[in-house]
């Protein structure tokens, strides 16, 4: 790449970079595997970065990658491994931890939803896609989003249970 086209990417990593790492974590719940997927999602994005005529298009193509990069490491044999060790320590809460415990839980519950509808629940709601955007970003139709979505939804709420009731204050 020419000296303008390397500043115009490392201009749009220092803007991005954040954003990407943080959807990367709401999709594997997991901030080390998250840093991964946002490198290799940088990555491909550099090796492409004189193909992509539209800078417009930049946020969709990271989305996009950074979606099959996730939904892919998960399908690989050795990430259906799973430790054994039970933890059995209890921690309470204190209250002005309440934001912070939601959002904990919210995450947990994510990793129990399968990896498709976890990275369509993070595209429609907490990055704000619609869903032809979101079908767009994943490479799907759209009735494929608005499905996945349904059992993702599903999924999530049969999971968290009553575990957001029990971090709600009394009264």
């Amino acid at each position: 790449m020419d000296e303008a086209s390397e500043r115009e990417f490392a201009d749009y990593f220092r803007a991005r970079r954040e954003m990407v790492r943080r959807t990367a974590y709401m999709m594997c719940g997991d901030w080390h595997k998250a840093d991964d997927h946002a490198q290799a999602a940088f990555v491909a994005l550099h090796r492409n970065w004189r193909k992509i005529r539209d800078p417009g298009a930049l946020d969709g193509w990271m989305r996009r990658t950074l979606t099959r990069s996730v939904i892919d490491e998960s399908r690989r044999p050795w990430r259906r491994e799973r430790s054994t060790a039970e933890h059995t320590d209890v921690i309470a809460i204190p209250p002005a931890a309440d934001a912070m415990a939601t959002r904990q839980v919210l995450v947990d519950g994510l990793r129990t939803v399968p990896p498709r509808q976890r990275a369509v629940l993070v595209l429609r709601f907490f990055e704000g896609l619609d869903v032809a955007e979101t079908a767009k970003a994943m490479g799907c139709s759209e009735g494929t989003v608005k499905s996945q979505t349904a059992r993702g939804l599903e999924a999530l709420r049969s999971s968290l249970g009553d575990a957001l009731d029990d971090l709600r204050p009394a009264g």
